[in-house]
């Protein structure tokens, strides 16, 4: 009799357990369309079907907007969905200042991704020890790494140009690590800001003739307009640098990133986690280390460089 009792309760565990993650509701907030956000979405979903979680996504997109992204959270907040996740720094502080207005009854597990600085962000306080009831993924890139990539492939590079939205978080967290590590490098930094993906063209023309190359950083507005900058960089033999390798591409010189489809695999590891019943402040933020250097050749050519073979030797993948 004990034993049936005890196999008897251990179906209905199982059963119950299952039922906290199949049927899950999952509303997702992404700030705007480009093939690295994209890219994460993509390996979020995967990884929970890996797994056999059967949920239902309710997806938003910002384009970019971020009074859209405003009205994507306060809906969201609405939709009583088991788990709240954001795509990228602007989606994400919205959703958080959403749910920090929502009554008690509507506080939903929160889940960020594609964020470089969650603390800059304002997301958490501690990375370590996140905030209640969120947790997530960084896209923070060792960006001391990443210059002397660029160094090593623009070998007289004395002024970098920064392209870049300065209402971005991300963004300006990036920017300001650069900024830091210039003299120690040996180069100038020349600022262009673009608001909105209306302004990048001009942005990137106003750095021609100013600067010997240019970063982009991991920026919605600037990346979901990039083919506008690479368009600058070959009509003006300027190279064109990238902090995402989904941008190379798409003509950028080169960049020294990392897969954002793992990235958003990792955060669909975490988001089991929360729907098994794990509280997401017992989780500490994430951050992903495997980089990968991704080559365009043909781009380079365009911009008037040849890539080193020391770098053609250690990528990871090379366009032609």
């Amino acid at each position: 009799m004990k034993k049936l009792l005890a196999a008897a309760l251990l179906l209905i565990s199982i059963s119950l357990q299952g039922l906290t993650v199949q049927g899950a509701t999952i509303s997702v907030s992404q700030f705007v369309e480009h093939p690295a956000l994209d890219a994460v979405l993509r390996g979020f979903q995967d990884y929970l079907k890996e797994k056999g979680v059967e949920a239902t996504y309710n997806v938003h997109n910002a384009q970019a907007n971020m009074g859209t992204a405003n009205q994507i959270a306060q809906q969201m907040v609405g939709e009583k969905a088991d788990l709240l996740v954001a795509i990228a720094t602007p989606s994400a502080q919205t959703c958080v200042q959403a749910l920090g207005k929502a009554p008690a009854d509507l506080k939903r597990p929160f889940l960020f991704t594609a964020v470089t600085d969650p603390v800059a962000a304002g997301l958490v306080k501690d990375l370590a020890k996140p905030d209640p009831g969120v947790t997530g993924v960084s896209d923070l890139l060792p960006v001391e790494e990443h210059l002397r990539m660029v160094m090593a492939y623009k070998k007289d590079l004395k002024k970098l140009g920064l392209l870049y939205n300065a209402g971005e978080a991300n963004s300006k967290a990036t920017i300001a690590s650069i900024k830091e590590l210039s003299g120690k490098l040996g180069f100038e930094t020349v600022e262009a800001t673009a608001a909105k993906t209306a302004d990048v063209h001009q942005a990137a023309k106003s750095l021609v003739g100013r600067v010997d190359a240019v970063f982009i950083p991991t920026d919605n507005t600037i990346v979901s307009a990039l083919e506008s900058v690479i368009k600058v960089g070959v009509q003006n033999k300027l190279p064109i640098f990238a902090a995402d390798v989904d941008s190379v591409k798409r003509g950028a010189v080169a960049a020294m990133g990392f897969d954002y489809y793992k990235h958003g695999y990792q955060t669909g590891a975490i988001a089991e986690r929360i729907l098994k019943g794990e509280k997401p402040e017992n989780i500490p933020v994430e951050f992903q280390k495997e980089l990968q250097l991704h080559i365009n050749a043909g781009y380079s050519k365009q911009m008037g460089l040849e890539p080193p073979p020391a770098l053609l030797a250690k990528a990871t993948e090379v366009y032609q």
